[in-house]
């Protein structure tokens, strides 16, 4: 608790733990104690019968090149490694957009503005998202058949585009863009089609494009792509 109301300006941490000691702080109405917290979204904070409000955050977006091998959680129950650990530094706490799978790496956009995320995440606004796959056991005459639909929780995906970049033998480099981003949508296809990805790599979604952001590495979006991200989901200005 001494930590929200520093964090709020009330007082520092050490005056703060002085007021929790001398009954002066109010938590939904009962006397708050050393060790009790609160989260100021739905509990009713007061120190001497005025209310504590959370200091006003600005909007960030930014633009995360996920590694394999992290979740795209806020906490995970198995003790993996989240993406969060990798915008420690960012300007506010943000929070992933939609999801990369632990074996997955590229783009992932990550925001505190929840009107935002919820736009880009609502299937009305089809925001394409566009994927560098590596695959084995590939055949091209079964190509096509990563263009068509695939059932995924009893409902049928939009069609994808999909491209050969390069072979070797039974390796390709394909790229491939889709709508939705279901639940292992890309890797279900793959799999349908008797190939299997050794590699997946978020490039782009919706304007915004990885370029050469390094693994790892984050970067706020410049003005000019957020005004482009909230057109693309009809968001005003």
């Amino acid at each position: 608790m001494q930590k929200i109301l520093s964090a709020c300006g009330v007082a520092s941490r050490r005056k703060a733990e002085e007021l929790i000691l001398a009954r002066r702080v109010r938590i939904n109405g009962n006397t708050a104690v050393l060790g009790d917290t609160a989260d100021l979204s739905c509990d009713v904070v007061e120190v001497d019968g005025v209310r504590v409000r959370a200091p006003k955050t600005e909007a960030c977006c930014l633009m995360l090149c996920k590694p394999r091998g992290f979740v795209t959680t806020m906490h995970d129950e198995k003790g993996r490694r989240t993406v969060l650990e990798l915008v420690q530094d960012a300007p506010a706490r943000v929070y992933p957009v939609g999801r990369l799978d632990l074996a997955s790496e590229g783009l992932l956009l990550m925001t505190n503005d929840g009107a935002l995320a919820n736009a880009l995440m609502h299937p009305k606004h089809c925001i394409d998202k566009t994927y560098l796959v590596w695959v084995s056991s590939f055949d091209a005459q079964k190509l096509p058949q990563l263009s068509e639909p695939i059932e995924i929780d009893g409902r049928m995906t939009e069609p994808a585009a999909v491209a050969l970049c390069t072979q070797q033998g039974q390796t390709a480099l394909l790229r491939i863009t889709i709508h939705e981003g279901r639940n292992r949508q890309i890797r279900r296809l793959c799999e349908r089609a008797g190939m299997r990805v050794t590699r997946l790599r978020r490039i782009a979604e919706g304007p915004l494009e990885l370029g050469t952001l390094k693994t790892g590495a984050w970067r706020l979006l410049t003005e000019r792509e957020l005004r482009l991200l909230r057109a693309a989901c009809g968001l005003e200005e």
